[in-house]
């Protein structure tokens, strides 16, 4: 998977566990905001790979 594939599926990660937990926070369901906190620091893991795999090529590029 490239950099950018990565990325985008970082921020739709993120933005569906924001949007879990703001579901969880309302119906009062734990289980569905731990979810959603799970799923936001999922993508957040996503998009650091993302931007590693892009200093990686920019540096093997200039090399």
């Amino acid at each position: 998977m490239g950099s950018t594939a990565d990325k985008a599926k970082g921020l739709v990660n993120e933005a569906i566990g924001n949007i879990k937990q703001g579901v969880g926070k309302a119906t009062d369901n734990p289980k569905l905001e731990v979810e959603g906190k799970i799923q936001e620091k999922k993508g957040e893991a996503q998009q650091a790979v993302g931007k590693v795999k892009d200093a990686v090529k920019n540096t093997v590029d200039k090399a």
